[in-house]
């Protein structure tokens, strides 16, 4: 309360006595009645001096007003969501209240309202009068003028009083209303001089109107609207004469005269029997309200027959009690992750208090991202596809929560479309199937830490690769075995037996295959080895820079801060394959980056606040920025088509119904599913697994299906939902650098061991494929030949190593010589498989020009030899099978002329 330039005890001391109360009505009359009479005596001059030197101008302020969330359905009519307030009120205009409420209030509050200047003169001076000689109750006297002044100051101090501290808000009233004492008397003249200065500044209407907006008809219900709605279920523009007679008697005493506790009345007798109950008719109440018929027929404001009639028919209230919060919304976990945005988002005010206090009494108008017809979908297949949780009375179920959520985004803007739940929605404590956490969230935003990313997560290893430059269809090898040490940043030294550790999906051993088959496919092994080429931070800096953080708002171990300083959270490498609990809302904001050609939104769920008098309020910082280059951006969603299509992981998560999708699944051991679905337009993220515990999802069924399986019915309903509305389109062309044939140098092993050749091979990236031994001059089990042979080849390409028996020789060369001594010579050589093969050669003179094997070539004993030589004419004797001698110098020659 503001104060006076007096003293309490020296206001006080001028009120005592029968002099110093005729000098205030003195010039209480003259404010009020009779401005421009002078005031000669010297006591009244001192009066008017001390009443003037009081603080004049109230600060009405804003009323405490509820706070409504919106959302805006296919007409593009604003729907309520949900209201969140500490007093249920709905302000009207002067012509929305019924012209009897207003005869019912005036006839028992201030039947004299439109004719004193703020001040009702003879009832303030009789409640003066006996509050100084000490009666047993004090008494108000007041105005409604007055009375609007102690509802404004009682609103002053709720604005800063702790929500539900009763002794608190008791304390407001008290500081407000008590007349008794020496501060009851200077707060007395206070609210008068504040009365008297209200009336110069408005118009009675506008002050009338005023109250009844602000007065308080018991518990959190204020203003006459809500009052009227509340205990009769009608607008005030509907109340009858008994219901607007029963509103205008509970003025006095909210509490004590409210009609909505039913049996439990508003207090008790000596016995302690509750009194003003349904049972008794809300005798008190009832009481009440005769008062205030009979004050307004004794006003000509009812005939005797209305007054009759009212006072006979029995008070019959009809309550509406209007929720606070998200119980009773159509989307209760959307409702509550805006509720959260609201509490938590600096962007609302520094303190938890502070964002509290503009939400339940700013009186803000909320208008969020929400489509109803994709919520609408989503919740359907949550309830048709997922139990809100599972029989607890089983062992293997005990003490374990079954979840499920599917939260969808529109790529190009962050708006959030929806968000769906498998539970049903309680503010109060948690049960089966019930519970507040919004599990799409983070404990920020829904209260929830998040779940293990599985497979997910190895979007940000893909990224990684292609910022890298390197190659879609690079080979690597996928296979299980131990790899390490490790040797970046985040992770030095130590081994990863994969081999005893790791699973890939539906148990595949590993191969050597390209990033484009692991992304279809979602090989651990493979993804794996793509991460021991990179650096496992870079990694983690991709997640966060698509704004992936750990579902509790702590950065990934996975990432460096600005001076490269590795974090202290313990980073692992099996943390690429989704081990982290992350959240989907911002895992649906990652895949969005991708389907929204590198620029990364972040999610949002609020469109537009605006305050109690329509000004705008400025809304948390959701940016939209290029993360990735749109070219490793469309390439990384080429990958990702893969998944999608006939045997890809997911496949039977995708509706076929035409829109191009890409996506990615994800499990964590046994208990814990994914499924990424994305077209060009909205991205949404489907989590199936254990909220709490370990639920084995896989021995768990449900709507005939094992749950480990239920993402996929939940994304292949919501994106065909989505598709319908959201028209989507073709994705960016992969960059054709990131989809070349990778060459790399092939090393020479001819001379190696088998088992060296073979590690060496492996090492270097490639397939080794062991053949069948060869006969070579290289000694017994070395390897004599590769396919291919060393130089630039296709990384992973398959080489082909056989070993040698040892008993390899080199063809002697035998060219020149005639046919018989070539055979000889080969024989000689333990090369005694061979043939003769004749070439017709005018210029032939019947020796040998080559032999295959060709000479120098290593080859084993049982190697067969071919020996061709020339010859003028093969057939006419020219030359022979066993010819030793040219032709024309001997038999089988050509005779010579």
């Amino acid at each position: 309360m503001p104060h006076s330039k007096r003293t309490a005890a020296g206001v006080a001391g001028g009120l005592l006595g029968l002099i110093g109360l005729s000098t205030v009505a003195g010039v209480l009359i003259t404010a009020t009645v009779t401005p421009a009479v002078a005031v000669t005596s010297a006591a009244a001059t001192s009066a008017i001096d001390m009443f003037n030197n009081l603080p004049s101008v109230l600060n009405i302020g804003k009323q405490i007003l509820p706070s409504t969330i919106y959302y805006t359905d296919d007409k593009g009519k604003n729907v309520k969501m949900a209201t969140y307030y500490d007093q249920n009120r709905s302000p009207v205009t002067f012509k929305q209240i019924a012209p009897v409420m207003y005869d019912a209030l005036l006839s028992s509050e201030d039947p004299r309202f439109y004719e004193h200047g703020g001040i009702d003169i003879m009832g303030t001076t009789r409640a003066i009068l006996s509050n100084v000689k000490g009666g047993a109750q004090t008494q108000g006297g007041s105005s409604i003028s007055q009375q609007y002044v102690k509802n404004v100051l009682v609103q002053q101090c709720e604005w800063d009083a702790t929500p539900n501290d009763d002794k608190a808000l008791a304390d407001c009233w008290l500081k407000a209303t008590d007349s008794s004492g020496t501060d009851g008397y200077q707060r007395k003249l206070q609210e008068m001089r504040y009365a008297i200065a209200l009336e110069q500044k408005y118009s009675k209407n506008d002050i009338l109107l005023g109250y009844m907006n602000i007065a308080n008809f018991g518990g959190t219900t204020y203003g006459i609207d809500a009052a009227a709605m509340h205990y009769f279920g009608v607008h005030a523009s509907k109340l009858n004469l008994a219901q607007a007679a029963t509103l205008a008697g509970m003025v006095q005493n909210p509490n004590t005269y409210r009609i909505d506790l039913g049996d439990n009345g508003t207090t008790t007798d000596s016995a302690g029997k509750p009194v003003n109950t349904t049972k008794d008719g809300f005798t008190l109440t009832k009481a009440r309200q005769e008062y205030v018929l009979g004050r307004m027929l004794q006003d000509g404001k009812i005939t005797q027959k209305q007054h009759d009639e009212a006072v006979k028919a029995p008070i019959t209230p009809k309550i509406t009690t209007p929720t606070s919060g998200c119980g009773k919304s159509s989307a209760p976990f959307f409702c509550e992750y805006v509720t959260d945005v609201m509490r938590n988002d600096p962007a609302f005010g520094k303190t938890a208090e502070d964002r509290r206090q503009l939400l339940y009494k700013g009186g803000l108008k909320i208008y969020t991202t929400l489509d109803p017809r994709i919520q609408a979908a989503a919740q359907k297949a949550q309830n048709t596809y997922v139990p809100k949780d599972l029989p607890g009375a089983s062992t293997t179920n005990k003490n374990k929560t079954f979840g499920s959520t599917s939260v969808s985004v529109e790529a190009s803007t962050g708006r959030v479309l929806a968000i769906a739940q498998n539970t049903d929605y309680t503010a109060s404590q948690a049960e089966k199937g019930k519970t507040s956490l919004v599990y799409a969230g983070s404990k920020q935003f829904g209260d929830s830490t998040g779940f293990n990313a599985g497979s997910t997560f190895k979007l940000f290893t893909l990224v990684d690769w292609l910022n890298k430059g390197h190659s879609l269809n690079q080979v690597l090898d996928g296979r299980k075995h131990t790899r390490g040490p490790w040797t970046d940043r985040c992770v030095s030294g130590g081994t990863w037996n994969v081999q005893a550790d790791l699973h890939n999906y539906q148990q595949r051993g590993g191969y050597f295959g390209t990033p484009m088959r692991f992304t279809k496919e979602s090989l651990n092994t493979g993804f794996l080895e793509m991460a021991r080429q990179l650096d496992l931070c870079d990694i983690g800096n991709v997640a966060q820079s698509l704004g992936v953080t750990r579902g509790d708002g702590t950065p990934l171990p996975l990432t460096t801060d600005g001076s490269s300083k590795i974090s202290a959270n313990n980073p692992a490498p099996y943390e690429v394959i989704g081990s982290d609990n992350v959240s989907p809302m911002a895992m649906a904001g990652a895949y969005a980056t991708i389907a929204n050609k590198g620029v990364f939104c972040q999610p949002r769920v609020i469109d537009k606040i605006t305050d109690s008098d329509g000004n705008d309020v400025t809304l948390p910082n959701r940016t939209c920025k290029q993360v990735l280059d749109p070219k490793v951006a469309a390439t990384t969603a080429y990958a990702l088509k893969g998944p999608l299509e006939r045997g890809g992981s997911g496949d039977v998560g995708n509706p076929n119904d035409g829109t191009p999708l890409i996506g990615k699944t994800g499990t964590h051991e046994d208990y814990q599913t994914w499924l990424m679905t994305s077209s060009t337009k909205v991205t949404t993220a489907n989590w199936v697994g254990s909220a709490n515990g370990q639920v084995d999802l896989y021995h768990n069924w449900y709507a005939g299906q094992t749950l480990n399986n239920a993402r996929f019915s939940l994304g292949r309903s919501i994106q065909a939902a989505v598709d319908k509305y959201y028209k989507g389109g073709a994705f960016p062309e992969p960059d054709k650098n990131l989809l070349r044939t990778v060459k790399v140098n092939l090393p020479s092993v001819i001379g190696m061991s088998q088992d060296d050749a073979e590690n060496t091979l492996k090492k270097a990236g490639f397939q080794v494929t062991i053949g069948k031994p060869v006969d070579s001059d290289q000694p017994k089990g070395l390897i004599a030949t590769q396919s291919p042979g060393p130089g630039r080849v296709a990384a992973g390409t398959n080489v082909t190593i056989s070993p040698s028996t040892g008993q390899g020789k080199a063809v002697p060369d035998v060219t020149g010589r005639l046919p018989a001594e070539a055979v000889a010579i080969l024989g000689a050589s333990g090369f005694t498989k061979t043939s003769l093969t004749c070439q017709d050669n005018p210029g032939g003179d019947g020796r040998v020009t080559s032999t295959d094997p060709s000479a120098g070539t290593v080859a084993g004993p049982s190697t067969k030899i071919t020996v061709t030589y020339q010859a003028p004419d093969c057939k006419g004797g020219g030359g022979g099978g066993g010819g030793i001698v040219p032709p024309g110098k001997g038999r089988g020659g050509s005779g010579g002329n």
